[in-house]
């Protein structure tokens, strides 16, 4: 019996993860009905994540009132795994929808994803892997780790919570709090984003203005930036944590969660791979089918087809690619462990129009595809488990 694993990133604006292996899962039991097929839904660490990692995984969906990213009262989310381990989205708290028109990243916290965390805590969870995307927030997660038991303090020594607009009032900063409530606790931040704390390519210049922030704002908020820079210089693992890939990621979120919860950012398909197992999935795998809405060079930076091919690739199980739209600069994925690339674009039609039909076209693209495979195994006279 062949083995099926399938494993694509959503197809932005089109069609989710979980939608895309529903599609595919039926084309293949249309052609081979006793095929084991397992579905992998990717989650990228914005909206969603809890989501396909529930969809994957199994598990509950958790629900509680927190504080919103502009202090009111918001019901929220994270997801227990079977094993305990505690999935969260900072979005689901502080992210950009609960904003709504009110957007002010000045004043937006991330003290609710705090929250969110300190809930699975208390509930039991070891491990929390904690989506960073989507955020309404450029407070460089102080908010959280205030909600966590760090004590922020001013020059005269008064405690408050900072936000992106007051971060230069912040003096001092006590981690005994979040150190105690975390003790024993690993946390995981989901991060595709690479750029640091402050500067022309870091939170406030790059994402600040998509959250509500004019010129002069921005230029608020990555001073603010600059000089959290500085305090968490002084805090242990603080020293070059501004500079570092995805510190300026949700808002700066990523370089508090280094350094406020001790945690550690890996990309999101690392995070995928590990949680859901994968590598102990591949014996016996016939073929694997993962995918992106636009596949080009970029998906050569650490996205999920290539995430995907180099553990593959070490199980020698074959990968198959398929994508909305098909860029250049692709055919180093063939050296990388892609034995194919599938554009399941049709008819020449604009994307407003191929949105419309995608899921029909990835089933039809599929189907073609088993039909392939078993002239293929035809013509060998038999099958392997090695096999395209």
């Amino acid at each position: 019996m062949a083995k099926y694993i399938l494993i694509p990133d959503s197809f932005k604006g089109t069609m989710s993860s979980a939608e895309i292996c529903g599609v595919m899962r039926r084309a293949i039991l249309r052609h081979e009905p006793e095929a084991e097929v397992i579905s992998l839904p990717v989650a990228d660490g914005g909206e969603g994540t809890v989501d396909a990692f529930l969809a994957a995984l199994g598990g509950e969906r958790v629900e509680e009132t927190v504080t919103g990213p502009l202090g009111e009262p918001v019901r929220a989310f994270y997801g227990r795994l079977p094993d305990g381990t505690a999935v969260v989205e900072m979005a689901a708290a502080a992210g950009l929808p609960l904003a709504g028109e009110r957007r002010d990243p000045l004043r937006a916290t991330t003290y609710g994803v705090g929250e969110l965390i300190g809930s699975a805590v208390r509930a039991g969870a070891r491990r929390v892997v904690l989506g960073l995307g989507g955020s309404a927030t450029n407070d460089g997660g102080c908010g959280m780790a205030a909600a966590l038991g760090a004590v922020f303090r001013d020059e005269a020594g008064v405690p408050f919570v900072p936000t992106g607009g007051t971060l230069r009032r912040i003096a001092s900063v006590s981690l005994d709090g979040v150190q105690a409530r975390l003790a024993g606790v690993t946390v995981e931040a989901m991060c595709d984003v690479d750029s640091p704390l402050f500067g022309p390519a870091g939170a406030a210049y790059v994402f600040a203005p998509q959250k509500g922030a004019d010129e002069a704002a921005v230029r608020l908020l990555d001073d603010g930036l600059r000089h959290l820079a500085a305090v968490l210089s002084s805090l242990p693992g603080g020293a070059d944590a501004a500079g570092k890939p995805g510190a300026g990621a949700a808002g700066g979120m990523g370089a508090g969660v280094r350094v406020f919860l001790g945690g550690t950012l890996r990309m999101g398909i690392e995070t995928v791979l590990d949680v859901t197992g994968f590598a102990r999935l591949l014996p016996g795998a016939s073929l694997i089918l993962t995918g992106e809405g636009r596949l080009d060079g970029q998906s050569l930076r650490g996205k999920v087809v290539s995430g995907v091919a180099a553990e593959a690739a070490k199980a020698g199980v074959p990968v198959i690619a398929v994508a909305g739209d098909i860029g250049g600069g692709i055919e180093e994925v063939y050296g990388r462990g892609v034995s194919a690339v599938l554009s399941i674009n049709r008819v020449a039609v604009p994307y407003e129009q191929a949105r419309l039909r995608a899921g029909d076209d990835l089933f039809l693209t599929i189907d073609t595809l088993m039909r392939l495979r078993a002239l293929f195994l035809r013509e060998k006279g038999g099958h392997s488990d090695a096999e395209m």
